[in-house]
């Protein structure tokens, strides 16, 4: 009998792509989303058993429904993940990302101690937006590993680092199999508020109305960018294979320079475009390297199959299927 999953965040980029995947793979999946970051329709068009509105911060509807469905794998991936809106609204975002993983880890706590033979794969999703400052002793030759110091610089990395450390704690105080996941930088179609989403949402604008400018901001910082497609793949394979309390960081093994971004949307879409720096696009605290090792990950058969050019082409050919 196929294995049951439940995906928090169901609403989000990453996660209509997973339950897309898992669906694919066999699994049962059932999800859930409360304002959605993807278009209603693109979410309750996806092929899953069930989708429903839940607020993760609702503890006794988590718990109830948690109760009757009794998934094999949890994905939590359900979040405030803006860390743009972090600075001007850190009171939602410590609430939905630190009280809504409680939430759902205490419904599993209380669960398994009903029933002890209750026992799910729990995956994390937390970001490598915990490490921050520390980013700043590595470069793109001696990236970070797991083990690289906890320093985030937004309310946004703090709230990730309770996540992070609430999924170590449960699982050495509980016995919960929650591991952690470091996220490095994600994308794909479907995905807003981001470089890659924000920059081929404009240039897709910009064919439709003629003309040659791309308000950009800050373009020197260097990035390592995961096609979201592989995300779901490494989640997959934790989701089957991971360790209780283990951290595991999943980044794009491609490095590089964010004018890399603008080169490829020139390449994709054969335009040249004139660049206009947008001081309002540009953070208080940016870190200058954002990339890191994933030997912990691979060693489970996990590899990068999409290029950066790749999700560019398929990130535009999305915008254009919708505003052409």
């Amino acid at each position: 009998m196929a294995k049951k999953c439940y995906v928090t965040g169901s609403g989000g980029m990453v996660g209509t792509h997973l339950v897309e995947a898992l669906h694919k793979a066999g699994y049962r999946v059932e999800g859930s989303y409360y304002n959605p970051t993807v278009e209603l329709d693109e979410v309750l068009a996806l092929p899953a058993d069930k989708l429903f509105e839940l607020d993760i911060r609702d503890h006794a509807k988590m718990k109830e429904y948690l109760s009757s469905y009794r998934p094999d794998i949890v994905f939590h991936l359900a979040a405030q993940s803006f860390p743009v809106k972090s600075w001007s609204d850190p009171y939602y975002t410590m609430d939905v990302n630190v009280n809504g993983t409680v939430g759902l880890l205490e419904a599993v706590k209380d669960i398994k101690k009903e029933d002890p033979s209750y026992d799910p794969n729990i995956v994390i999703i937390s970001s490598s937006a915990i490490y921050g400052e520390a980013l700043l002793s590595y470069t793109p030759d001696n990236l970070p590993d797991e083990s690289c110091p906890l320093l985030p610089l937004h309310p946004y990395g703090v709230s990730k680092v309770a996540e992070d450390l609430l999924a170590f704690q449960y699982q050495r105080n509980y016995g919960l199999r929650t591991c952690r996941i470091r996220l490095f930088n994600c994308t794909g179609p479907r995905k807003k508020g981001d470089i890659t989403g924000d920059f081929t949402y404009r240039a897709v604008m910009a064919e439709k109305n003629g003309t040659d400018t791309l308000v950009v901001g800050n373009l020197s910082a260097t990035r390592a960018i995961l096609d979201v497609r592989d995300l779901c793949s490494a989640l997959m394979i934790l989701g089957e294979k991971l360790v209780p309390g283990e951290a595991y960081n999943i980044c794009s093994s491609h490095v590089f320079k964010m004018t890399h971004v603008i080169e490829c949307i020139e390449e994709v879409t054969g335009k040249k475009f004139k660049l206009i720096q947008d001081p309002k696009l540009l953070r208080a605290a940016d870190e200058r390297l954002y990339a890191g090792r994933c030997d912990k990950i691979k060693a489970l058969g996990w590899e990068e199959k999409l290029t950066y050019l790749d999700t560019v082409r398929d990130m535009i050919n999305y915008w254009r299927e919708k505003l052409l």
